[in-house]
Parts: C-alpha cells; sequence; structure tokens
C-alpha cells in the first residue's frame, strides 16, 4: 500500500476495512457509506480502521490502496464494487481503478486508484 492522498470523512453508519467507499447524500460530500455497485459515485476505499456509525473514517483517495476482492481479478483489470463495497472485475459503469496484482474473493490486493467510467 503506497498511498499518495487520503481525507477523512464523515461515516453516519459503520464502515469496514479495505472497502470501497461512496458518497452517501451527494447534497453533503462529507458523508460516504460502504458502496453498493457500479452505479455509485465511487470516491475511495477505506483505511484498515474503517470506522463506527457516526465516526471518521480515512479514505485513500489516490495510489495503491489496500482493497478486499468480492470476486477473481488479474492484474491491470478494472475493478469496481459489488453490493458490499468489494471490488470485482467491472464491464461496466464507474470503477475506482485497476487491480495492481491478481486475486481471488476475500483475499486484500493493492489496487491503483484512478476514478473514471467505462
Amino acid at each position: 500500500m503506497i498511498p499518495i492522498f487520503i481525507r477523512a470523512y464523515h461515516a453516519p453508519g459503520e464502515i469496514r476495512s479495505n472497502r470501497i467507499v461512496a458518497f452517501s447524500d451527494a447534497a453533503n460530500g462529507n458523508d460516504i457509506a460502504e458502496a453498493t455497485g457500479a452505479s455509485d459515485v465511487l470516491i475511495g476505499v477505506s483505511d484498515r480502521m474503517g470506522a463506527a456509525a457516526g465516526g471518521m473514517c480515512d479514505v485513500h483517495r489516490l495510489g495503491l490502496a489496500a482493497t478486499l476482492l468480492g470476486g477473481a481479478v488479474s492484474a491491470g483489470d478494472p475493478v469496481s464494487a459489488d453490493a458490499e463495497g468489494r471490488a470485482v472485475k467491472a464491464t461496466t459503469g464507474r470503477i475506482i481503478g485497476y487491480a495492481d496484482e491478481p486475486g481471488a474473493e476475500g483475499d486484500i490486493i493493492d489496487v491503483w486508484l484512478v476514478q473514471t467510467s467505462l
């Protein structure tokens, strides 16, 4: 993990470690939640501490971030979020970045964070 930019956000609900997060309220850019899919406004990956409901969560916004996988990926695959905020190979919608190494469901791998759309 080599983060370049980390920012703290308010977490109205619990956020688990190494999960892709998104803005939970577009009108309030300080509130985040675990992402629920490729259509969410993906902003980064929670750090290994996550956050308790009502707390603050450090979010990796740029650089390499340790990210929990929800399915198999190969190095270089674009990744997005599944319904639990885990990284999965992206086929459409928004992506959070690219797998920097291969892995299987349940693995934690480095993802190069580059927010864009397919």
